[in-house]
């Protein structure tokens, strides 16, 4: 059983930091690389970050403004928004695939088997 629950979004100023957390469930967490993704309002889903199993490799499309990370040990992966922009609204998931290399991580939202429900990111001018 997989199972994916988002936290931390909210409403933000233009220019403040939010930082967002997903858990998952299970006691195989360490087994998958994880993603962010975001689906900004009328506008299709689109990669975030991603990060590898054990948090060696990372990737963000707006380096360094967001950071991702995870924490093993409590089966959690955050995403740290920081100077953030009114363009930053949207409805923030997470999701997992199964990585049998240490180093793999995907951007391709069709690559990822499971999903979370999304957390709510807006933010005001």
């Amino acid at each position: 059983q997989v199972q994916l629950v988002e936290s931390g979004g909210g409403l933000v100023q233009a220019g403040g930091s939010l930082s967002v957390s997903c858990g998952i469930s299970g006691r195989t967490f360490s087994a998958y690389a994880m993603g962010w993704f975001r689906q900004r309002p009328g506008k299709e889903r689109e990669f975030v970050a991603a990060i590898s199993r054990s948090g060696g490799s990372t990737y963000t499309t707006d380096s360094p403004r967001f950071i991702i990370s995870r924490d093993n040990a409590k089966n959690t992966v955050n995403l740290q928004m920081n100077s953030l922009k009114p363009e930053d609204t949207a409805v923030y998931y997470c999701a997992a695939e199964r990585a049998l290399r240490d180093t793999y991580y995907s951007s391709k939202a069709s690559t990822h088997n499971y999903w979370g429900q999304g957390t709510q990111v807006t933010v005001s001018s």
